[in-house]
């Protein structure tokens, strides 16, 4: 064959193979798409787009489908502009393929929506005036994110009951909401009303947010109505198993009354009671140290679910498996219980705010201790946390953080905004005194001093908000003692010298802020209250026997000796830590050499 006649063929024949390959590819399954960077995350600067959007109402479909780890959705979102808008803007994991979106009814192109990164943008037919209500359609479907360790890792926990029955649950705080549902993920995305429709192979049966509307089966499959008022954008929860209920009705300190609800897994009904017989006292403590129940026109829920635990509105995810410890009640109830009132009646402007859910919220283990059983329980628990404080990052930074920036110990406070906000909240409580805190906290809550049913609703605030209510319940300023304690990684120091006969006193803080912490100092067998106004000050000790600075703990302040035993125990558990891996390596050493 001539040169030029092989070139021909050889190029004939690559011109075939080249076809030939793209139609296999043609045919080949396209890639699925994973979840972006974007969707794992949530919180942080809201785009302009979306803070220009009131959100009305979301009515969402629900269909899961266990065997294929599967879910397929649709929301009809309510939008009303404030201020004109060429195109809408919400949050949707690009996992999941949109089958058609409407607005107001009327099907767009294809072409009008683009979410390559799991942020949504729809170009409506025309622009939005200002004041404009839109009805925004999404039909959707596909494999949601599965949760590795939830709630730390969030996303859908796709398990098994003991009896091989589907278990099924959303945890997605960390995450946002757009794990599931295309909504506008940030603090202040709250929707006014949701309706939740979740269709569930029967004899499932799928608890939800707010008050239960009915069930209808057809088919083989089971779909359970729920509506809720102003839920939490992460709060807004899918949980699916074989339960049973328990029910009862709480009769309020207010002469009102509602519903108390919690669903089990079945085979587990002995624990269960003991658990709900935990309920009412919970009630009991919070509306008396607090105030009314928030969400009393729909219910108080709980849910048994294969993780831990999560604060979704009027039900509460609970996966302790009905753990006891020596303080007589369940920690994991009460805290995310807490979150009714910390969390979803009172919601934080910003992630950097979280310590005002994940604070307070942690203050009501110690002080539930101390409400049933006196002041030992209630010291020892803030002495648990008190142990764990790292003080590596301010509890706030003052600006707009993703929800990672503060739950993730490495870049941002971590527990901190738990144990250390807790132990802030009883020194706050012991400087200003008893009457002056839970008015604070009342009126942080519910906007007001005297919340009663009816009167209030839920809120939104910040750190700067809390400040503001404790100067004007005190007529004081107390800016200075949120500077250091917030603001501020390094907690205050308290310098002591003995001066002669004297007790020399000195607050050392970072940045040498101003710190007039007054100090009372036991000298022998009285009292002396030290001023310490521009932070430093002295009292005559001479002989006596003994001498305690802070007897009754008041203030938390930097000790030594807890840090001595931090690195102690940090040695220890890295050792242990070291010697698992090594065992690890050498098990898996041996099973390589064996023939």
């Amino acid at each position: 064959m001539p040169a030029r006649s092989r070139t021909l063929a050889a190029l004939g024949a690559a011109s075939l193979l080249i076809l030939a390959g793209a139609a296999r590819a043609a045919d080949a399954p396209a890639k699925a798409l994973e979840t972006s960077a974007l969707s794992f995350d949530t919180g942080g600067a809201i785009p302009a787009e979306q803070a220009a959007l009131s959100f009305e109402h979301a009515d969402l479909k629900f269909k899961i489908i266990p065997d294929r780890k599967y879910l397929e959705g649709e929301a009809l979102l309510t939008l009303k502009t404030r201020s004109r808008l060429d195109r809408l803007v919400l949050d949707l994991d690009r996992v999941f393929a949109i089958r058609s979106i409407t607005i107001d009814g009327k099907p767009l192109k294809p072409s009008a929506w683009s979410n390559p990164e799991g942020r949504l943008t729809i170009t409506p037919p025309r622009k939005l005036a200002k004041g404009q209500t839109v009805v925004v359609g999404i039909t959707y479907d596909g494999a949601p994110h599965e949760a590795k360790r939830a709630p730390w890792d969030g996303g859908f926990v796709w398990s098994k009951t003991e009896t091989g029955e589907p278990w099924i649950a959303t945890a997605v705080q960390g995450e946002g909401c757009d794990l599931f549902w295309p909504c506008i993920d940030y603090t202040t995305g709250e929707p006014k009303l949701v309706d939740l429709h979740i269709t569930v192979p029967a004899p499932l049966i799928a608890p939800a947010n707010g008050v239960f509307l009915g069930m209808t089966e057809k088919g083989g499959w089971r779909t359970y109505n729920w509506r809720a008022k102003t839920p939490n954008t992460y709060a807004i929860a899918l949980d699916v198993g074989p339960y049973e209920e328990l029910s009862a009705t709480y009769k309020s300190r207010f002469g009102d009354s509602f519903p108390m609800q919690y669903w089990y897994l079945k085979g587990r009904e002995a624990k269960a009671k003991a658990l709900f017989a935990e309920f009412t006292p919970m009630l009991d403590f919070y509306e008396e140290m607090v105030g009314p129940y928030p969400f009393r026109d729909e219910k108080m829920g709980v849910v048994e679910t294969p993780h831990l635990g999560m604060e979704h509105q009027t039900i509460n995810a609970y996966g302790n498996n009905y753990a006891k410890d020596a303080y007589g009640f369940d920690w994991l109830l009460q805290h995310e219980f807490a979150h009714e009132w910390f969390g979803n009646q009172l919601t934080d402007i910003d992630n950097d705010d979280m310590w005002l859910h994940e604070g307070l919220g942690s203050y009501m283990q110690p002080l539930y201790s101390q409400w049933l059983h006196g002041d030992m329980e209630y010291m020892a628990r803030l002495n648990a946390q008190r142990a764990g404080i790292r003080n590596k990052s301010p509890i706030v930074s003052g600006k707009q953080l993703r929800e990672d920036d503060v739950y993730n110990a490495d870049r941002g406070p971590g527990n901190d905004i738990y144990a250390k906000a807790s132990n802030v909240m009883h020194t706050l409580r012991t400087l200003i005194g008893d009457e002056a805190f839970f008015k604070v906290v009342r009126i942080i809550v519910y906007g007001r001093d005297d919340p009663r049913p009816g009167n209030f609703a839920p809120r939104y605030a910040g750190t700067q908000d809390f400040v503001k209510t404790v100067n004007q319940v005190t007529g004081k300023d107390y800016g200075w003692f949120f500077n250091v304690y917030l603001y501020e990684a390094a907690p205050p120091e308290l310098l002591e010298t003995r001066e002669g006969g004297d007790l020399a006193l000195r607050w050392k803080t970072p940045k040498d802020k101003p710190f007039p912490m007054p100090v009372e100092v036991k000298v022998g067998d009285r009292i002396v209250t030290v001023p310490m106004t521009d932070g430093t000050g002295r009292v005559s000790v001479g002989d006596a026997r003994p001498v305690i600075v802070d007897p009754a703990s008041k203030i938390l302040r930097r000790q030594p000796y807890v840090e001595a035993f931090q690195a102690w125990q940090k040695a220890k558990d890295d050792a242990a830590k070291a010697e698992a891996e090594a065992k690890k390596k050498a098990e898996e050493a041996a099973k390589a050499t064996k023939p």
